[in-house]
């Protein structure tokens, strides 16, 4: 499988959004089906099933005709929740007029990018990141500007700051797909500094894969920082920290301003979120930490096997996943990242190529751990063994 586009005539007009997204766009058409026999190390999706409190939750609202509309913001008892146990995390008073729950983690980036983003704007992306982020952009007609983070994957600081000036927002992926690693407190008390010194300037940090953290490693989400609260915005989801990808529902944390244009959008392009799946979602919510532990530690264990099979082959190399379930394997080959990926799928093995993800991303492949154990084997040895034969 490769990032390579199906092409399609959306004309030739550069004011097309269609277009604009065709033209930006490093993300293949589409992931497609496994072929029969192959290991799919490509997607970034739970391998367990959602845990079934939170499915007869939904069952049980499903019987007792939670079917029609609800708040166009969504349920107020779900925003309040979140409010509740966000205000804790982050020690800052949030209340439910903050939270606008969204389908998925997807359109909430999608509605904040509508919201706050004008046609011509520059717009700071730290790479390699999530893909998602550079066709919103285009979507609007805004500028993408690629900013490789330094050699051990952390914030090139110095560059954000020369840039702020003419940028209207950065946009982080924290923990980070495809890498897996996360940006460390001080780097974001630091990047919170650049954004004091330019008011004008907004920080949206997706933080999705913030439950899956290795290693005991500290955490510290954008709504920590308290002194540039105004100006961030934290977009985050059920799917990977329950295990919900199919059920698309997701929310975004800002100030009341922000909040209110952001809930605009997003009612005006998807109306009312499902009854029953925001009544399961409360339930969710009442996943005990323990629990969290216990599922971010299958993670670390698997990070563990992909660690030590890929450590000490020559030619191969990746910078240690700290958290969510990606590496980010560097293969020194004369081959592009599509071309590699292509390969590694004759050999039975589907990847994401490592392009899709940035420039700095070339001649990378990204690798999902969120499988079994026995799979995951399975396809790492397959993996190695295609990198030999090409390198």
């Amino acid at each position: 499988m490769t990032s390579t586009k199906t092409l399609v005539d959306y004309g030739s007009d550069s004011s097309n959004s269609a277009q604009r997204i065709v033209l930006a766009s490093r993300r293949p058409a589409s992931l497609g089906s496994t072929p029969a026999g192959a290991v799919a190390l490509s997607m970034g999706e739970p391998d367990a099933g959602t845990p079934s409190p939170i499915v007869e939750a939904a069952i049980e609202a499903l019987r007792n005709g939670r079917t029609r509309y609800t708040n166009l913001s969504g349920a107020p008892e779900l925003r309040r929740s979140l409010a509740e146990g966000l205000s804790v995390r982050s020690g800052q008073n949030l209340s439910p007029d903050q939270i606008v729950i969204t389908h998925g983690g997807s359109a909430g980036l999608a509605a904040t990018i509508l919201a706050l983003i004008n046609p011509g704007d520059k717009v700071l992306i730290p790479e390699p990141t999530y893909s998602l982020y550079a066709d919103h952009l285009a979507m609007v007609g805004a500028e993408a500007i690629w900013v490789a983070n330094l050699a051990d994957g952390t914030l090139d600081l110095e560059r954000l700051a020369r840039e702020a000036a003419g940028t209207r927002m950065i946009i982080l992926c924290n923990p980070g797909n495809p890498t897996g690693r996360v940006y460390s407190a001080g780097e974001l008390r630091e990047l919170a500094v650049i954004l004091e010194a330019h008011p004008h300037l907004l920080l949206l940090s997706d933080e999705a894969y913030a439950d899956i953290i290795f290693d005991g490693m500290e955490f510290l989400s954008v709504l920590e920082l308290h002194a540039i609260a105004d100006q961030v915005i934290c977009c985050s989801t059920f799917s990977k920290t329950y295990a919900m990808t199919g059920w698309r529902l997701g929310y975004v944390v800002a100030s009341r301003q922000v909040s209110e244009k952001i809930n605009l959008l997003h009612r005006t392009l998807n109306g009312s979120i499902n009854t029953f799946v925001q009544d399961a979602a409360l339930v969710a919510l009442e996943t005990p930490s323990e629990h969290l532990r216990l599922m971010a530690g299958s993670y670390q264990a698997r990070r563990d096997i992909v660690v030590a099979k890929i450590s000490g082959i020559p030619g191969l190399s990746m910078l240690p996943p700290q958290g969510a379930f990606y590496a980010f394997v560097k293969i020194d080959s004369g081959l592009t990242s599509d071309e590699m990926t292509a390969r590694f799928a004759a050999a039975g093995v589907i990847v994401r190529s490592g392009s899709e993800f940035g420039p700095s991303g070339e001649g990378h492949v990204r690798l999902s751990f969120a499988t079994d154990p026995e799979n995951l084997e399975l396809g790492l040895d397959r993996f190695v063994e295609a990198a030999r034969n090409f390198m």
